[in-house]
């Protein structure tokens, strides 16, 4: 392997005096195909076409094989299958799991789920995806079991920052139940509320919304969007119910006292529409979706490639106390403890 591409070379043999073959390290190593598949990988996601892989091949001072489109998809195809077995069948009881975070993506008309952990340092995982015609409860469980089945740590309470979709909700309670904690993400809601209002008056009620959102003190957050619910009643009784809809999950992380940077890292899916707007940018790419089995490998290579640029949650200096609260919240010491903790 020379140069993105394969060379022939003159190799002396040496064999035992019983006949077998000498092993050479060095050979096995000159003759591996891991980095050209790594190399091919890289052009892919650079936008290279199939077809001009030779033409972008380091000049090497010969001619060389392996350049072919059929031969660079062939690689392309093993490396994103390797790729996407290890991240979806990783260990991942080694995590520090503190926050996790779904949402939906949209490719060729088909649903795929995705999760993403951050850890008690503040960094952030990819850890799984399911396919699905629809972001429903019967998928996003199944991602969740799987995630729990490869050893998701959450007995000691974790933190669920959700769009505004009822099957993640749902999906989250029944397979986390009370050791779960969700935080609906703020900005799905205003753009869901202000979906249902006339043009001329979106932003003012968009910058109400902001505003109670960003309220400090949970309780009277609440009170301001309940009484901005009463007062848009009667013109736009949809906009209402939208707005009611779960209205207690949008103030969970302020009830948890927690403040600051990390208060606003969380209170929406930022961390994770971040991964999947760079796996729609990979995906971009792709004129004809063949299968399922297509569409994982490359959301799996866009995933893998997010992972690349990410940075710890700002606001990571606080994930301790936020661990420390979620805890206390999800494990009470008796029931009365936790409804306390929760109201």
């Amino acid at each position: 392997m020379l140069g993105a591409r394969k060379v022939s070379v003159q190799r002396p043999r040496g064999r035992y005096t019983d006949g077998g073959e000498v092993e050479l390290d060095t050979w096995a190593t000159f003759a591996s195909e891991d980095l050209l598949r790594q190399v091919v990988v890289e052009r892919m996601l650079a936008g290279v076409a199939t077809r001009r892989h030779g033409d972008v091949a380091e000049p090497v001072g010969q001619s060389g094989t392996a350049t072919s489109k059929s031969a660079v998809s062939r690689r392309f195809v093993a490396a994103t299958q390797a790729a996407m077995v290890e991240l979806l069948g990783s260990d991942l009881s080694g995590l520090e799991t503190a926050v996790l975070m779904i949402d939906g993506l949209n490719v060729s008309g088909e649903m795929i789920v995705v999760a993403l952990v951050i850890c008690a340092g503040g960094t952030k995982v990819p850890v799984g995806l399911r396919l699905g015609d629809t972001e429903n409860a019967v998928v996003v469980t199944d991602l969740l079991a799987d995630l729990v089945d490869r050893g998701l740590r959450f007995d000691h309470g974790i933190l669920a920052v959700l769009d505004g979709s009822k099957a993640l909700r749902k999906a989250v309670a029944k397979v986390f139940g009370t050791k779960a904690l969700v935080q609906r993400c703020t900005l799905h809601k205003r753009r869901n509320v202000t979906g249902y209002l006339p043009e001329a008056r979106r932003k003012a009620i968009d910058q109400r919304l902001a505003g109670i959102f960003a309220n400090a003190d949970a309780d009277a957050g609440l009170r301001d969007a309940r009484r901005l619910a009463a007062q848009l009643r009667a013109e736009h009784p949809d906009a209402v119910g939208s707005l009611l809809e779960g209205l207690e999950e949008m103030f969970t992380v302020a009830r948890l006292g927690i403040t600051g940077a990390l208060r606003r890292s969380l209170t929406n899916t930022n961390c994770i529409e971040s991964m999947i707007s760079t796996v729609r940018t990979v995906t971009g790419r792709v004129k004809t979706w063949h299968d399922g089995d297509m569409k994982k490998r490359w959301i799996t290579t866009g995933m893998i490639e997010a992972q690349r640029s990410f940075r710890r949650i700002r606001g990571h200096t606080d994930m301790a106390n936020l661990i420390s609260v979620v805890g206390h919240a999800t494990n009470p010491a008796t029931p009365a403890d936790y409804a306390q903790a929760v109201a």
